[in-house]
């Protein structure tokens, strides 16, 4: 059974939700957004509140899913997500230049990445990023494809985290210990 797909969808003003049969359309003050339905699964209004319901015992988990994705797109659309981002390491940095950023960290090369559309990304002090976007997948995605430019090093903990991201220091190599003497 699942209790996500129990819960009702609550919709503040200023967002407007239709629901048809194969999708449902969320419209807010920044922007709109579609979330498809899978058969079997509808959406339902009920005193002012949205709630999913399934027409098969078995489709319980798509309906938590299509719930989930729903009060997604309505929180989106009304308030909007944010991933931030650290730079660490010594001549790691980032700069935003129309719509691309260039990260330099300690490549031989520049890479540049474009922001994509629905995306927004400012750099504070050359080493803090913040993506920002009405789409919780996109802005999550994009925040990933940065971190992956350089993933932060288990060793020295360089490169680039989610801001209050806990990373395991590995242990180096002990210096004398284990060597062969011939």
């Amino acid at each position: 059974m699942s209790r996500i797909g129990r819960k009702l969808i609550e919709i503040p003003s200023g967002v407007t939700v239709q629901a048809e049969v194969l999708a449902v359309t969320v419209t807010g003050p920044k922007g709109t957004l579609r979330v498809p339905l899978p058969k079997g699964i509808r959406l339902e209004k009920q005193d002012g509140h949205y709630i999913a319901q399934a027409e098969h015992e078995g489709q319980e988990a798509l309906r938590g899913l299509i719930r989930a994705e729903v009060a997604n797109a309505v929180m989106g659309v009304s308030k909007g997500f944010e991933r931030q981002l650290d730079i660490v390491g010594i001549g790691y940095r980032a700069e935003v230049k129309e719509k691309v950023v260039v990260f330099t960290l300690g490549y031989s090369h520049p890479i540049e990445l474009s922001i994509p559309k629905g995306i927004s990304i400012s750099v504070e002090k050359q080493t803090h990023l913040v993506v920002k976007g009405f789409d919780r997948r996109l802005v999550g995605q994009t925040a990933a494809n940065i971190r992956g430019l350089r993933p932060p090093d288990p060793y020295k903990n360089k490169g680039v985290r989610y801001t209050g991201e806990q990373l395991k220091k590995k242990a180096g190599k002990a210096a004398g210990a284990g060597g062969s003497k011939a």
